[in-house]
C-alpha cells in the first residue's frame, strides 16, 4: 500500500468524468488499498479515485474511523430531506464553505467482488456520499458553496 498524491483544485483531472470499473484487477485492488491509506493519512472522511489522478468510478468513505465503505460505480438512487453545513475537501485544502445537501441518501454500488450493494446514510454520511460521487462526474463542492469559501482557521477560531 502507498500514500498517493491528492490532486488539488485547478488540476484538470478533477473536472473529468470517470469511467466505470468492469473488473477488479490487481491494479484496481492496489488503488482501493492506496485510497483508504491516503484518506486516513490526510484525516479525510472520503476520497474519490479522480482525487488521486485515476479516472475510475471508485469511492472510499469512513465517517466514523471504524466503518470503511468502498463503492464501485456508485449511483444515488434516492434522497430526502435537507441539511446545510460546512463542507471541505482534501482537493481544496485549508478551505471550507456552506453547502446544502440531502439529509438522507441511498446509493447502489458494487463491492470488491462486483456484487451489488446498497448503502444508506444520513447527515454526515449522506453529505459524504453526495460529495464523493460528484467527484466521479468532475464536480467539486465549491460549485455549490453558498456565499464565499472561508479559511478553515477562521472557522476554528469562531468555534472556540
Amino acid at each position: 500500500m502507498a500514500i498517493r498524491t491528492i490532486r488539488e483544485i485547478g488540476d484538470p483531472v478533477l473536472n473529468k468524468v470517470s469511467k466505470e470499473v468492469k473488473e477488479v484487477t490487481p491494479r484496481i485492488q492496489d488503488l482501493i488499498d492506496d485510497m483508504f491509506e491516503t484518506m486516513y493519512e490526510a484525516n479525510g472522511v472520503g476520497l474519490a479515485a479522480p482525487q488521486v489522478g485515476i479516472l475510475k468510478r471508485i469511492v472510499v468513505i469512513d465517517t466514523t474511523g471504524e466503518d470503511p465503505i468502498l463503492l464501485i460505480n456508485p449511483r444515488i438512487v434516492e434522497t430526502s430531506g435537507e441539511q446545510t453545513g460546512n463542507e471541505g475537501c482534501l482537493s481544496v485544502p485549508g478551505k471550507t464553505g456552506i453547502v446544502t445537501r440531502p439529509n438522507y441518501v441511498k446509493v447502489v454500488a458494487l463491492d470488491e467482488e462486483l456484487n451489488e450493494i446498497e448503502v444508506e446514510g444520513e447527515e454526515l454520511l449522506a453529505r459524504a456520499l453526495c460529495h464523493e460521487i460528484e467527484h466521479l462526474d468532475g464536480h467539486l463542492y465549491v460549485e455549490k458553496v453558498e456565499g464565499d469559501l472561508m479559511d478553515v482557521e477562521m472557522i476554528d477560531d469562531d468555534e472556540e
